[in-house]
């Protein structure tokens, strides 16, 4: 049987550079029209930007997690919310590749697919007759607009009657789309709320979220799909925040050559300590961001079930991990902002916009800075976690 090579990190940074300039004329258009523009959706697919984490039996990279941070990094440098829409479909087409054989090859029947998720449990799966029937909604459901298909989290009876979350595969033509993304930040990302009612679920494509959360990863699993979820997700997204900061720096570099700081002598806003200062800060931080982002992949590459198992340290430093690189993007961002001047808060000025981005990730549940803190505190306090989703 004829084998096909898969692509290299290298190759896929490569690709994802190619797309700036079709990602950063269209921006502006996502932004305005809260959803990834289709032909932005079109280069990103054809370049297999969707397939880093689809298994390579059916058809995909299965990219490390270290790939996954390049490749972020690259992508979210030209448009955060495209880049957010990528990331989000790693999650979803990791999860989905830990289903039965013969899911696995309906849902990646298409070579284009892209998915869409959340890990909310916000819906409830009665049992019927061959599966389930699954009512309620998700928010924040990023790149929706764009999918075929969705994993649907939600709570149903477990073995012994109490509920429990399980994680379910639908097309997205069996939900209702809701088109309420109305936000301050991420707004091209198109993260619109699903609704089901009464939707069947064939019993195949129903499987529990705990042989995923968080001890699931010691069940069998192997390569990209023996880690735990939430470490897999962490890695997914973190090379978005470092991707932010660096498209900040690139931006004010060049600006501050072009214009001086108003009511002082300096012609050019190169010329001053403050902004030496100011800079050198920034990239900084953004290198410490690139620190945890590339630790966390690294740890997520290199851990196995069998011989290495993942101890609740590890995992709870996997969230912090991510939580880091988020804040401290965020403040590199943040410094060159308030350096770029009354001018900037123009809305073709793209720092205003990454600004917003950064901020937006940071307010996300499972990345936001403090309470990925105070979880790490606790386990190494030696309390509970208090939490399923390590």
């Amino acid at each position: 049987m004829e084998t096909t090579e898969l692509p290299t990190q290298i190759e896929l940074v490569h690709r994802a550079s190619q797309l700036a300039p079709v990602m950063t004329e269209h921006a502006g258009w996502n932004e305005e029209n809260r959803r990834v523009h289709d032909t932005v959706v079109e280069a990103l697919t054809d370049a297999g930007m969707f397939r880093l984490r689809v298994p390579a039996a059916n058809g995909g990279y299965e990219s490390d997690a270290t790939t996954m941070v390049a490749v972020a990094t690259e992508l979210a440098k030209a448009d955060a919310s495209a880049a957010w829409t990528v990331a989000v479909n790693w999650i979803t087409t990791w999860m989905a590749a830990l289903f039965p054989p013969e899911v696995r090859d309906e849902v990646f029947a298409d070579a284009s697919l892209r998915m869409c998720g959340t890990l909310s449990p916000s819906a409830t799966a009665a049992p019927v007759d061959g599966g389930f029937l699954v009512n309620g909604k998700w928010g924040f459901v990023s790149g929706a607009p764009h999918s075929q298909w969705q994993v649907l989290v939600a709570m149903a009876p477990g073995p012994g009657g109490d509920p429990w979350p399980v994680m379910a595969l639908a097309p997205l033509s069996d939900l209702l789309v809701v088109d309420d993304w109305h936000t301050s930040g991420l707004r091209g990302s198109g993260s619109v709320t699903t609704v089901a009612d009464n939707v069947f679920v064939p019993a195949a494509r129903v499987v529990p979220l705990v042989s995923a959360l968080p001890d699931g990863y010691a069940s069998g699993r192997t390569g990209i799909y023996g880690a735990p979820l939430v470490a897999t997700a962490a890695a997914s997204v973190t090379g978005l925040a470092v991707g932010m900061a660096r498209a900040a720096i690139d931006q004010f570099r060049q600006r501050m050559q072009e214009r001086g700081i108003t009511y002082t002598s300096y012609a050019s806003q190169a010329a001053a300590p403050v902004t030496h200062l100011k800079l050198a800060d920034a990239v900084v931080r953004a290198d410490e961001a690139e620190f945890h982002a590339q630790r966390l992949a690294r740890q997520t590459d290199t851990k196995n079930a069998a011989a290495d198992p993942w101890t609740i340290e590890d995992r709870a430093r996997a969230r912090v991990d991510m939580g880091r690189a988020c804040r401290l993007a965020q403040e590199s961002v943040n410094i060159l902002r308030r350096a770029s001047g009354g001018s900037s808060i123009y809305t073709n000025v793209p720092i205003q916009q990454i600004a917003r981005d950064i901020d937006a990730m940071n307010m996300h549940a499972l990345m936001q800075p403090e309470t990925n803190l105070e979880l790490y505190g606790r386990v190494l306090s030696g309390l509970e976690p208090d939490t399923l989703y390590l």
